[in-house]
This record gives C-alpha cells, sequence and structure tokens, in this order.
C-alpha cells in the first residue's frame, strides 16, 4: 500500500552509493525529487570518503538510514571502489533487511545527459588503452541501448561510433586520457559533455534505480555481487602462472 492512515502518498526512499571511479557520491532519491546528493572527485580514497559522505548527507537532509527502502550499488570501475561500495551497500542491505539495486555505472553515467539527440557515449578509463562504455540513445526520457556496457579497446568503440554515421557526445573520466586518440580517429560530428555532467553522479544512478525498483529489478543483499565485467589484475596474473606451471608440467 503506498498511502499512510491520513491518505498521504508514501514515498521510495532509495539510497545511493557511488564509487566505481575517482568520484565518490552519495545520494538520497524519491520519486518526486532528488533529497540530496553529496559528490566529491578528489585524492582521497572512497573507504576514506564514502561513509562520512553518507552520514553527513543524512544528517543534513534529516532522513535516517533506517528509513530507506532499497539501496543502490554498481559496477564496473575500479575493483578497489566497487569493493568497498558493494560492501557498504551489502552491509547495510543485510543489516536493515532491503533489497540492493544494481544499476551499471556506464548505463547511469549516459543518463546525465538524458534528452538529447545525439549519440551518447561513456568513456571509463579501464587503463591498458581499454575502456567500460556503450552507446545510448534518448527517446524523450526513455533511454535506449545500441550497444550494452562492455569493456573493449578504444579502437573498437570508435570504429562502432563511425560505422553509426551519427553525431555523438563523449562523457565519462576516460575523455582526457582518450581525446588524443578519438580526434585522430573519429569521423563524425562530435563534442565533449560539461563537466558538470561528466562524471559519476549518485543522481543519476538513482533516477535509473527509481525505474528498476518499480520493475522489479533488484535483489537481496545476501545475493548482491559487483559487476566487474573483467578479471582484476590479481586474477590474470594468476591465470598466466597457472599456464605456465601447466606448460612446464607437460615439457
Amino acid at each position: 500500500d503506498d498511502n499512510d492512515r491520513g491518505g498521504r502518498r508514501i514515498t521510495v526512499k532509495i539510497l545511493v552509493l557511488e564509487s566505481s571511479g575517482l568520484v565518490a557520491s552519495v545520494a538520497v532519491v524519491t520519486e518526486e525529487k532528488l533529497i540530496g546528493e553529496y559528490t566529491t572527485n578528489f585524492k582521497k580514497t572512497h573507504s576514506q570518503t564514502l561513509l562520512p559522505m553518507m552520514d553527513t548527507l543524512l544528517k543534513m537532509i534529516g532522513i535516517p538510514v533506517q528509513e530507506m527502502d532499497a539501496i543502490v550499488s554498481g559496477g564496473p570501475g575500479s575493483f578497489t571502489g566497487l569493493r568497498i561500495g558493494s560492501a557498504t551497500a551489502k552491509g547495510l542491505g543485510l543489516a536493515l533487511s532491503i533489497p540492493i539495486i544494481s544499476v551499471p555505472t556506464v548505463d547511469a553515467i549516459a543518463y546525465n545527459l538524458c534528452g538529447t539527440d545525439a549519440v551518447v557515449c561513456p568513456l571509463m578509463d579501464a587503463r591498458r588503452n581499454q575502456t567500460y562504455t556503450g552507446l545510448y540513445t534518448f527517446d524523450g526520457d526513455q533511454m535506449k541501448c545500441i550497444s550494452g556496457q562492455k569493456a573493449v579497446m578504444l579502437g573498437e568503440i570508435i570504429d562502432e561510433i563511425n560505422q553509426l554515421g551519427r553525431k555523438v557526445i563523449f562523457l565519462g573520466d576516460g575523455v582526457p586520457v582518450f581525446k588524443p586518440y578519438i580526434e585522430e580517429h573519429i569521423q563524425v560530428p562530435h563534442s565533449y559533455a560539461p563537466i558538470h555532467l561528466s562524471q559519476q553522479r549518485a543522481g543519476a544512478l538513482g533516477a535509473l534505480a527509481l525505474q528498476y525498483y518499480h520493475e522489479g529489478k533488484y535483489e537481496s543483499a545476501a545475493e548482491h555481487q559487483p559487476d566487474y565485467l573483467r578479471v582484476s589484475q590479481a586474477e590474470r596474473e594468476r591465470a598466466q602462472r597457472l599456464k605456465k606451471e601447466s606448460e612446464g608440467e607437460k615439457a
């Protein structure tokens, strides 16, 4: 039931934690509005910032964490950042017995540009000339996915954009890193999002999470796992080591 005894509508309150990249961002959203958002993009680690930011925001808006109906965490992104965000969300979800909504980071970055008529291409720097990326368009406020979030070499997504032949807007923390390559290889009209729309923002994550929540796309805290989208460097090195050892045994 969405109404209390006085007939007023009870709104869903969602706590959003974003720690997939350099940005740390926390927000509280309801269907009606973004109640509060706290975003920093500085050198401190998410283990130092995320919980204090959450506490400060909740105190500022006067809503205790116990009133939340769901928590949002996402991925892909920095392995360490995702682990911190995911563990925080999981711990709170278990303690409060509320579900977790996993929103793809790349989708949420694209959603910053809701309403544009251009193709939107988020670029997260995944190191080694790789990017977490995807291609999106908007029909009014409805986001359509041309190419879902994936980890690819930068050249692959630029080739895909050139084949589409439509104007594109780039955004994300990969833009400063990849801009020289883009300028050299892009063959379609293109631009870059302004700084206030170019990074991860918990508010955009929360706006998408509301849609997910009403569609029933959430999971229990016990089920929740971060979406890394590719194996970590430690796992890659372990696989290479095991491969060498097995080749040594065969020899």
